[in-house]
């Protein structure tokens, strides 16, 4: 499966039923909640980076690029709109960018 694939099934189940649909559910339970997932989401996969799982890193990275998409729908932004912001970064050095910002 993609990220648009992904982006594409979290937009799909974003006015499911909260009963039947995780995805549903963390947004009807508005972007705080989205945001606190994908932070516990994201410490899980720092402690199995440390740890040197790679396997339980790789399911991890899975869970937080997920939450990151519900986290990004709670706040009606999508992976396309990420995709501009990098599009517009492309060629430029992270010290560059970070000092341009």
């Amino acid at each position: 499966m993609s990220l648009h694939d992904l982006a594409a099934t979290v937009a799909a189940r974003r006015d499911a039923d909260p009963g039947t649909s995780w995805t549903a559910r963390l947004l009807s339970r508005g972007p705080e909640t989205c945001a606190r997932k994908f932070g516990e989401e994201a410490v899980e996969a720092i402690v199995e980076a440390v740890r040197g799982d790679r396997d339980a890193l790789a399911n991890e990275a899975a869970d937080v690029l997920y939450h990151l998409l519900v986290m990004l729908a709670a706040r009606d932004l999508t992976l396309g709109d990420v995709e501009k912001v990098l599009a517009a970064r492309a060629g430029t050095g992270g010290l560059d960018e970070k000092a341009a910002r």
